[in-house]
C-alpha cells in the first residue's frame, strides 16, 4: 500500500509546484527513488490532463557514465537531452542520492567538461519550463541529519508539505520591502558584507521551484558586493564536501576563497567568468527546517538563514550573471550558530534569526506553523 503522504506530495508537486495544465508535456526525472513515487507522479500528471515522460536513473550508473564518457559522447547525450527538453512545458526532478558522495572521486577536469556540456540543457530547463527539484528521504539523509530513518521521513513530509499558501501571504511584506531597498549589510561571526539590491526586485518561493520551500530571493547589483562572508554550514557540491567556506569580495568578484578544500573550491569558481560573481541573495524561513544537514535544498530554507550564491542568476531580469554553476552557500544566523544581523538601508530587520520589524514578524517560525 502506498503511503498517502507520497500521493499528497505528488499532487502538490503537479498542481501547485509546476501548475501542470491540460496538454502539457512534463519530464519527470528520478534518481535512487522508489517506483511508488514515479507511479504517483504519473497518476497525478494524467489526472491533470498532461503527458508524463519518466526517466529513472541510478547515481552509481550516472557516475560510471560521467567517468568514462568522451567529450563527443557527452555532447551527443546533451544534444539529445536538449532537443527532448525543448518539447517539455514542465519538469520535476526527485533525487534520492543513496550516497551523497557518489561523484566525489570524478576527476575535476571531467566534471568541468560535464558542467559546460550540460549547460544549455540546464539553461533551457530553468528559463523555459515550469520546474521543481527536490530530494527523496533515505537512510543516508537521515544519518546526515542525525535522525532515525522514521523520524527523518516524518520531518521530510512535514517540511515539504508546509502550508505554502499561508507562507506566500506572509512573505509579501518582505518582497515589498526588498523591492524598496538599496543597501544590504550582513553581519555575523567572520562576516561583514555589503551590497546593493536597488532595482533588482524580489521573488517569493513558497512551494514552487524547490521543495521544501520557504525563502524570498533577490540578487546583488553585480559589481556592488564588498567585504567578507563566513558560511557556517557544511556543503556538498557535485559529490565533494566543503566546510568553513570564507569568501572575500571586491567590486562584486570573489578575490579570495578559502575553506576545508580551497583548491577544489577555487577550481569550481574557475569554471567560467560568471562563477566568481553572485547570482542570488535569499532569506530562508521554512519553520520546520531548523538545522544544517549538508543538503543544499534543505539547508537554504532553514528558518533564520540566508544564502549568498556564486554563479548563475536564475532571473533574467535580475543582475544578468551567467555561469554553469549555481552554488547556494548558507549562513545560519540563529543563536545556536553564532547569531547575526541583516540590515536594509541602515535599518535592522532581522537579528539572531528572528525578524524584528512588525511587518515581517509573520515570517517568524511560531507564526508560520
Amino acid at each position: 500500500m502506498t503511503d498517502n503522504r507520497i500521493s499528497r506530495l505528488a499532487e502538490m508537486l503537479v498542481n501547485h509546484a509546476v501548475n501542470l495544465k491540460p496538454g502539457d508535456n512534463i519530464l519527470i526525472e528520478t534518481t535512487d527513488t522508489p517506483a511508488e513515487l514515479s507511479v504517483e507522479l504519473v497518476k497525478a500528471a494524467s489526472k491533470a490532463g498532461a503527458r508524463a515522460f519518466v526517466t529513472n536513473t541510478v547515481s552509481r550508473v550516472s557516475r560510471a557514465s560521467i567517468m568514462t564518457a568522451s567529450p563527443e559522447q557527452m555532447q551527443i547525450a546533451a544534444d539529445h537531452d536538449l532537443e527532448f527538453m525543448k518539447k517539455m512545458q514542465a519538469y520535476i526532478a526527485v533525487r534520492g542520492a543513496d550516497n551523497s558522495m557518489e561523484l566525489g572521486d570524478v576527476p575535476e577536469a571531467q566534471m568541468l567538461l560535464y558542467r559546460k556540456v550540460r549547460r544549455p540543457v540546464l539553461n533551457f530547463r530553468v528559463d523555459k519550463t515550469r520546474w521543481c527539484v527536490l530530494r527523496w528521504p533515505n537512510p543516508s539523509m537521515a544519518q546526515a541529519a542525525g535522525m532515525s530513518t522514521e523520524a527523518f521521513e516524518d520531518f521530510y513530509f512535514e517540511a515539504c508539505l508546509a502550508n505554502y499558501p499561508a507562507m506566500a501571504e506572509a512573505a509579501n511584506p518582505l518582497v515589498e520591502l526588498m523591492n524598496r531597498t538599496d543597501r544590504v549589510r550582513l553581519v555575523a561571526k567572520g562576516t561583514d558584507l555589503s551590497f546593493s539590491i536597488k532595482g533588482i526586485g524580489a521573488v517569493p518561493c513558497c512551494g514552487k521551484c524547490n521543495i521544501p520551500d520557504g525563502e524570498v530571493y533577490s540578487a546583488p547589483v553585480r559589481d556592488s558586493v564588498n567585504g567578507v562572508i563566513q558560511y557556517n554550514t557544511p556543503t556538498l557540491y557535485e559529490g565533494k564536501r566543503f566546510e568553513n567556506v570564507q569568501l572575500v569580495f571586491k567590486d562584486g568578484k570573489i578575490i579570495e576563497a578559502t575553506g576545508s578544500d580551497s583548491v577544489g573550491m577555487n577550481a569550481i569558481f574557475d569554471t567560467d567568468a560568471g562563477a566568481r560573481y553572485v547570482g542570488e541573495f535569499a532569506i530562508g524561513f521554512n519553520p520546520y527546517v531548523k538545522k544544517a544537514m549538508c543538503d543544499i535544498l534543505f539547508d537554504e530554507k532553514i528558518a533564520g538563514s540566508i544564502h549568498f550564491t556564486p554563479g548563475k542568476c536564475y532571473e533574467e531580469a535580475f543582475n544578468g550573471n551567467d555561469s554553469a554553476i549555481h552554488w547556494d552557500l548558507v549562513l545560519i544566523m540563529t543563536p545556536e550558530y553564532g547569531g547575526g544581523e541583516i540590515w536594509f538601508d541602515d535599518r535592522l530587520i532581522r537579528k539572531d534569526g528572528l525578524f524584528v520589524v512588525d511587518e515581517l514578524k509573520h515570517l517568524n517560525p511560531e507564526n508560520l506553523k
